[in-house]
């Protein structure tokens, strides 16, 4: 039988007396006792850290030579053997920090150099440990609230970290997601006036965040040229053939369309012009090689896949829907305005794109996703030998566009796969935003080096997010069905360890038009029901908004 070390109830210049001390030592994860009876001692303490001393998700230091090691509790089991006097836990190292002269922790730092031997006394973590801990010393950093249970030791993200190895913002629908998303690019503008940030936003909540710090584009002035597309996306906006026919549709569509980007006078300039080169062209060229095309068939019966072509084609030129894509107005050379525009080169202080694709027919609102992904980093890639300008590309509702299942996934999904892969290396960076990251394709959500997990009701989307997240956090990650609205867990390059953080307010004209609706105040307003569905169906069927 273990025999319990007397602790005396002093306070030391270092904060708290011990409270328990190792027991034993394996790698990242150890074992340690508590004093049942000291740790209810501590519960009433006016630090609310020390009161929360032995909690699961709370933290201990122990000293080893002239270092405190610092570790996250979590698990506990009540010692039988002790009669009840003792508390197994299991903890995992996340740094260690030097000793000043008078006993207190500085320069802290990832990772653990020297372990403690078992006997080693176990101290509980104070908030003054806290703020030494999370002090965001002199690296480029943004406040996104303070660091649970204090209210003011600040939570800080490493933005380079985090941006260099991407992020993911995950979380249940209603637990502050979209709010907590706003917070994070508000916080990275103010820091950045001059960056460059694009937001898919699928649903047009955020438009009404960034109003007045950044630039809002929808159906009705984003203006996109049919012709940045490239021959992948032109086949899922053109075909509407599949299997053995969708092939031969395809070669048809390569040869003409490769003909029609030939015959524009940019197209004449290039000597080894591609289908793929975002080359301007006439909707009229291209069906009128359709035509010629055709007439070379000898039977009729080779004609039909030219027809369907011709008659997509025709059919998207005369909806009025796809005019913001499609006009006969967007055949001159705007590539460098729209990247100007959509990229904000430069920003004029407002360095956040909202791309509001809630107006998008939907049967290609993946298509512009998918264009607006790519050129991102096509642009990335190409301007290589230029002084780099680096660019944040936010996706909510990311496992719509990246879904797990392989045949479901398109050309956004490969895209945004690879940008996920490889992005960092030429100066993209990429934040996924999603309620249900299960959903993601294989290895995406590793692929990103911050993860930010708000509460997660489904057992599934926990596991998912547990597989991705660094051993060291597995305390915090058990908390993650527990988490209030507004409360996440943060691990990864962005911080210097894990943390549990609860985010700052943020004004309400700075908040996402993503509230829940009060069902009970709101079906007490009566009145004025035959204007309202009078208005609401002029829109609907003129398909305005």
């Amino acid at each position: 039988m273990v025999e319990m070390p007397h602790f005396q109830t002093f306070t030391t210049n270092t904060g708290p007396a011990p409270v328990g001390y190792v027991l034993a030592i394996a790698g990242s994860s150890s074992r340690i006792l508590f004093d049942r009876a000291l740790l209810e001692g501590l519960s009433t303490d006016a630090d609310p850290m020390t009161a929360a001393a032995g909690q699961v998700g709370s933290q201990v230091k122990m000293r080893v030579g002239t270092s405190w090691l610092i570790a996250n509790v979590r698990a506990l089991t009540l010692d039988s053997a002790q009669g009840g006097a003792l508390i197994a836990a299991d903890i995992d190292f996340l740094g260690e920090g030097d000793e000043d002269a008078d006993g207190t922790l500085t320069r802290f730092r990832r990772g653990v150099t020297r372990y403690p031997m078992p006997g080693c006394d176990v101290f509980p973590v104070t908030t003054a440990d806290l703020h030494r801990i999370y002090t965001a010393q002199d690296r480029a950093h943004i406040g996104i609230g303070s660091v649970y249970p204090t209210d003011d030791v600040p939570a800080a993200l490493y933005v380079d970290a985090m941006l260099g190895k991407h992020f993911a913002l995950v979380g249940s629908t209603g637990t502050g997601k979209s709010t907590a998303a706003a917070l994070i690019l508000h916080r990275i503008c103010a820091l950045a006036p001059q960056g460059h940030i694009v937001m898919i936003d699928p649903h047009g909540e955020y438009a009404a965040a960034f109003r007045d710090t950044g630039a809002i584009y929808d159906v009705g002035n984003l203006q996109m040229p049919y012709w940045l597309m490239n021959f992948e996306e032109h086949c899922e906006v053109f075909l509407t053939s599949s299997g053995a026919q969708r092939q031969i549709d395809a070669d048809i569509l390569a040869k003409c369309l490769l003909a029609a980007r030939a015959k524009s006078r940019l197209g004449q300039e290039i000597a080894k012009l591609t289908v793929d080169a975002p080359i301007p062209y006439l909707l009229s060229d291209l069906t009128g090689i359709i035509n010629q095309e055709m007439g070379k068939m000898d039977r009729a019966g080779d004609t039909a896949p030219y027809l369907r072509l011709k008659g997509k084609i025709d059919e998207i030129k005369a909806d009025p829907r796809y005019g913001f894509m499609f006009s006969g107005m967007l055949v001159a050379d705007t590539m460098a305005a729209f990247l100007q525009r959509v990229f904000r080169m430069p920003g004029d202080g407002k360095p956040i794109s909202i791309i509001d694709v809630s107006g998008v027919p939907s049967e290609i609102t993946a298509v512009v996703v998918a264009v607006l992904s790519r050129m991102t980093f096509d642009y990335a890639i190409w301007a290589r030998a230029e002084p780099q300008r680096p660019i944040l590309l936010v996706c909510e509702e990311a496992h719509r566009y990246i879904p797990a299942e392989a045949e479901q996934q398109s050309s956004v999904g490969r895209i945004l796969s690879r940008i996920a892969k490889e992005g960092r290396k030429y100066g993209v960076a990429l934040g996924l935003v999603t309620q249900r990251p299960s959903d993601l394709a294989e290895g995406v959500l590793s692929q990103c080096g911050t993860i930010i997990a708000m509460r997660l009701n489904n057992d599934r989307d926990q596991a998912f997010v547990r597989a991705a997240m660094p051993e060291g956090a597995r305390g915090f990650l058990d908390a993650i069905p527990a988490l209030r609205n507004r409360e996440a867990i943060v691990c990864g390059e962005g911080v210097a360890v894990p943390i549990r953080v609860r985010f700052a307010d943020l004004e309400e004209a700075r908040r996402p038009a993503s509230g829940d609706p009060l069902f009970s105040e709101l079906w007490r307003d009566v009145g004025g029901e035959d204007q309202i569905l009078a208005r609401t169906i002029k829109r609907w069927r003129s398909q305005g908004k």
